[in-house]
């Protein structure tokens, strides 16, 4: 099981399934809401996330994609695409132990800063992966 939460420690939750298609998204969307260059996602099946304390805030991020993050904090927690009910992505960075949770690969990588070269020789994608 893996655990994690926002900053402040208003929500928290459990992950009661394996973790899939861990990676690195350089999408613009991705940096404008986290305000850092990449977002290290996870994806989990929506039924083994558990809300455990407190109910994260959304918002529609673009048609068909909500985001999930604390409104005290502003932790971003979920992305959820309507497009693919079944599972949801978690920011790997909100878990209790992120290092348990490596990325794989890189994706969105046309929109990749100019000055954040790859250094870590995991595969890259110009779009989803």
């Amino acid at each position: 099981m893996l655990t994690g939460g926002c900053y402040c420690r208003a929500i928290r939750y459990e992950i009661h399934s394996s973790p899939l298609d861990a990676t690195l998204c350089h999408c613009a969307t991705c940096r404008k809401v986290s305000a850092a260059p990449a977002v290290a996602w996870f994806s989990v099946s929506k039924s083994g996330l558990l809300w455990v304390r407190g109910t994260p805030k959304t918002f529609e991020s673009s048609p068909g994609v909500l985001r999930a993050f604390c409104s005290n904090c502003g932790t971003p927690l979920t992305y959820a695409n309507a497009g693919l009910s079944d599972v949801v992505d978690v920011s790997t960075c909100s878990l209790d132990e992120p290092g348990e949770t490596r990325p794989a690969s890189h994706i969105w990588c046309k929109y990749r800063l100019t000055w954040d070269g790859p250094v870590d020789g995991l595969p890259e994608y110009p779009e989803a992966g």
